[in-house]
């Protein structure tokens, strides 16, 4: 795995700002990153237990890349591999971090190995993630995880 080094958030309201931008397809693309995708599914694991993320978050996602001019095809734009694997990084995570603030939950996942870009390629060969079906659909892993 890569040695990452991600922008952490300052605040509890930098990471609202995230979540709330993703919802709305308000948030500037350019602020559309790795750790935006893992502040704003925490923001929605957290305060947003209304929406059904295994059901919703394919849709959220996909909405916001259209509304900032992106595509959703075989080849770019919403993975559901990818978002399925972070999801559930991120809801062991909170489980772990209970009693935490939100910016202070976010930062300690975006510094542990879950928090890592390349994380799901513990789990998965890099042909396999990176499949046009891993793209569009749920594939299992193909490794298993070396602890």
């Amino acid at each position: 795995m890569t040695d990452h080094r991600p922008r952490l958030f300052d605040t509890d309201a930098a990471v609202r700002h995230v979540g709330i931008g993703l919802l709305k397809r308000t948030l500037p693309r350019p602020e559309w990153t790795h750790e935006a995708h893992l502040a704003a599914t925490t923001w929605l694991v957290v305060e947003r237990p209304d929406i059904d993320l295994d059901a919703d978050l394919r849709g959220i996602i996909s909405r916001y890349n259209e509304s900032v001019g992106g595509v959703n095809d075989a080849t770019q734009g919403y993975h559901h591999t990818i978002t399925c694997c972070f999801l559930t990084a991120v809801r062991d995570h909170v489980r772990e971090s209970e009693g935490q603030g939100l910016a202070q939950c976010v930062n300690a996942l975006l510094m542990s190995p879950r928090g890592a870009r390349d994380w799901p390629l513990r789990f998965y060969s890099r042909e396999r993630l990176f499949s046009v079906e891993a793209r569009l659909g749920w594939v299992a892993p193909d490794l298993a995880a070396s602890d």
